[in-house]
C-alpha cells in the first residue's frame, strides 16, 4: 500500500502553487502588462544595451520557457504519488522560494531599486543552487521527473547564473560607477570567466546537467551577439563570451565522460 500524502505534504504543495501563482503576478508585471518592461525599468539600467554584459534581447525569451515548466512542476507536484516523494519534500519550498524571489526581483526593478535587486538575485541564486544540490542526493526516475524537476530547476538555475553577472554590471552603471572601455572589457571578461568556473563547479557539485549547460550556454551566446552585433559594441567580450560557451559545453561533455568511467568501473 503506497504511503498516504500527510498535511505537511498538502500543505506544502499549497504553498508551491500560491507561489507560483505570485510568480505569474511578477511575470505580468515584468512583461509590461500590469507594469513596466524590465528592460525599461529602473532607467533602463537592465536593458540590452546597457552593458558590456547584457545579454542581447532575444536571449530572454528563455524566461518563457521556465515559466512554462514550472507551472508544469507546479501541477506536476499536486500528483499524490509525487506528494510523498522524499525528493519533493526536501525540495518544494526551496522550489516556492525561487518562484517568491524572482517575482520579488521584477518588483523592486520596478522602483528602480538596482542594489536591492542584486541581494535579491544573488539569494535566488542561493537557493536555486541549494535545490539542485539536493536533487541530486536521488537521481530522477522516469522522464517526466527527469523534465519536470531536474530539467526546470537546472535550467532555471542556469540562466539565473547568466543574469547574476549582468544584473550586478547593470547595478554598476545604474549607480554611476565609470570605467574606460578597456579595463570594461578587462572586467567584463573576468566575469565570464568567473561564469565558466561556476559551470566547472556546479558540474563537479551536482554532475553533468542538460538543463544548466544550456542556459549558461545560452546566455553567453546571446552576450556574444550583442557585442558583436549591437551596443555597447566589444569584439574582445564578444569573442570571450563565444569562447566560454565552447568552454561551458566542454565542461559538460568532460563530465559526461568522468560519469561514464565511473559507473564503468564501479560495473
Amino acid at each position: 500500500m503506497s504511503e498516504q500524502p500527510t498535511r505537511a505534504d498538502r500543505t506544502r504543495q499549497v504553498v508551491v502553487v500560491v507561489s507560483h501563482l505570485v510568480g505569474v503576478l511578477g511575470v505580468l508585471t515584468g512583461v509590461g502588462v500590469i507594469g513596466t518592461e524590465v528592460s525599461e525599468s529602473s532607467s533602463g539600467a537592465l536593458s540590452a544595451d546597457a552593458t558590456l554584459l547584457a545579454p542581447a534581447g532575444t536571449a530572454f525569451s528563455i524566461w518563457s520557457l521556465i515559466y512554462a515548466l514550472l507551472t508544469a512542476y507546479a501541477i506536476y507536484q499536486l500528483f499524490p504519488s509525487t506528494a510523498t516523494d522524499p525528493r519533493h519534500r526536501r525540495t518544494g519550498y526551496l522550489a516556492a522560494a525561487s518562484m517568491l524571489l524572482n517575482a520579488a526581483w521584477i518588483f523592486v526593478t520596478q522602483w528602480g531599486l538596482l542594489w536591492l535587486s542584486v541581494v535579491v538575485i544573488v539569494a535566488l541564486l542561493l537557493v536555486l543552487g541549494a535545490l539542485v544540490a539536493r536533487l541530486h542526493d536521488r537521481p530522477a526516475v522516469g522522464a517526466a521527473e527527469a523534465l519536470l524537476v531536474d530539467g526546470t530547476f537546472g535550467l532555471y538555475l542556469g540562466w539565473v547564473c547568466v543574469a547574476t553577472c549582468a544584473n550586478v554590471a547593470a547595478a554598476l552603471v545604474g549607480y554611476g560607477v565609470e570605467t574606460s572601455q578597456g579595463v570594461g572589457e578587462v572586467v567584463a571578461v573576468a566575469v565570464i570567466v568567473v561564469v565558466v568556473g561556476v559551470a566547472a563547479a556546479l558540474a563537479r557539485r551536482v554532475g553533468p546537467r542538460l538543463g544548466i549547460t544550456a542556459a549558461i550556454t545560452w546566455g553567453l551566446a546571446w552576450i556574444a551577439a550583442g557585442r558583436l552585433g549591437d551596443e555597447p559594441s566589444s569584439q574582445v567580450v564578444g569573442l570571450a563570451a563565444v569562447v566560454a560557451a565552447i568552454a561551458v559545453v566542454g565542461v559538460y561533455v568532460a563530465a559526461r565522460g568522468r560519469v561514464a568511467q565511473s559507473s564503468v568501473v564501479s560495473g
